[in-house]
């Protein structure tokens, strides 16, 4: 499991005066994928393929915001993950579910070496 924690400025409010969605969906992607990174072998490395988010509530500025993000699965290339986003008092803002995809250096450095060739 991973936490990520932070609090709401002026520049994190959209036009109606309440966190943007961009914003959790940055944080919790942070927490689900600080979480998959936890679990990663030496020389791999990993992205996210895939993410679902869900708004609950809405936060506001000085509102202090904790993502807390765990793996569900990790499979040899892909790793699920689920996390949820709470303002101070413990109310879930948001949910999400997401997707990373896990390779190795070793895997890479072919795919790149193609590409160069063909270009």
């Amino acid at each position: 499991m991973c936490t990520v924690t932070g609090r709401v400025e002026t520049r994190h409010l959209n036009i109606n005066a309440v966190v943007h969605g961009g914003v959790y969906a940055t944080a919790l992607d942070t927490a689900m994928g600080a979480a998959v990174v936890s679990l990663l072998r030496a020389g791999e490395t990993t992205a996210t393929t895939s993410l679902y988010v869900e708004f609950l509530r809405a936060a506001g500025k000085g509102d202090t915001l904790t993502a807390r993000g765990q793996v569900l699965r990790r499979g040899r290339h892909i790793a699920f993950a689920e996390g949820n986003l709470f303002d101070a008092q413990g109310r879930r803002l948001s949910q999400a579910r997401g997707t990373w995809y896990i390779w190795s250096a070793a895997e890479e450095a072919p795919r790149r070496a193609a590409t160069r060739r063909r270009r």
